[in-house]
């Protein structure tokens, strides 16, 4: 299918928009942002404290990581300009508790230790779900690119992408190994260790 079936008729009610960008800064590091926005298509009240207009975002927040290429943050910060209450804005501060975290597995466990529960914010840490996202699908990638614009060989690998083995395409037995890298034909992933 290429395209969602037609809905029944309905109205507007919420928008979330996230954007993600990522950027090879001059030092050699990376830069990921990323900005989430929503909006009502009605005017609203939050709890009775403020009033916005249809469109006026509800949530506004941006977030910044800068990570190495083994996915090490280096530097984490936030920014909230819109909220639904003016005690968000201390939601952002924990942000600095990243530094020094890997991004891979064990991420969001790492996230809820330095900003969980009551000392951060729900939709910041739904952001940095995707930013792990966003680092795998930037860091390898460009670093892939430059190598064959250097006119390099691409690197073969002896461990499986991260992405190996997590979805249809990419499924140890399936055609998308075979054709881009056959070494990993049949692999298993080994046992967690005790």
């Amino acid at each position: 299918m290429d395209a969602l079936p037609d809905p029944v008729s309905r109205e507007p009610a919420h928008i979330r928009a996230i954007t993600t960008r990522s950027f090879l800064r001059v030092d050699g590091l990376w830069d990921l942002e990323a900005e989430l926005v929503d909006t009502k298509a009605y005017a609203t009240t939050t709890n009775g404290d403020r009033s916005r207009a249809a469109g006026e975002p509800v949530h506004h927040m941006h977030i910044r990581l800068t990570i190495d290429d083994a996915l090490i943050v280096h530097a984490a910060v936030a920014a909230m300009p819109s909220t639904p209450f003016d005690e968000c804005a201390p939601a952002a501060d924990p942000f600095g508790g990243l530094v020094g975290a890997r991004i891979g597995p064990g991420w969001r466990k790492q996230v809820d230790a330095a900003m969980g529960g009551v000392r951060g914010c729900t939709h910041l840490r739904e952001l940095l779900g995707v930013m792990a996202t966003v680092a795998f699908q930037t860091v390898p990638g460009y670093r892939r690119h430059q190598r064959l614009q250097r006119g390099e060989a691409p690197l073969v690998a002896t461990e499986p992408d991260h992405q190996m083995g997590k979805c249809l395409s990419w499924d140890f037995d399936g055609p998308v190994i075979a054709r881009i890298a056959p070494q990993f034909i049949g692999y298993r992933p080994k046992a967690p260790s005790r």
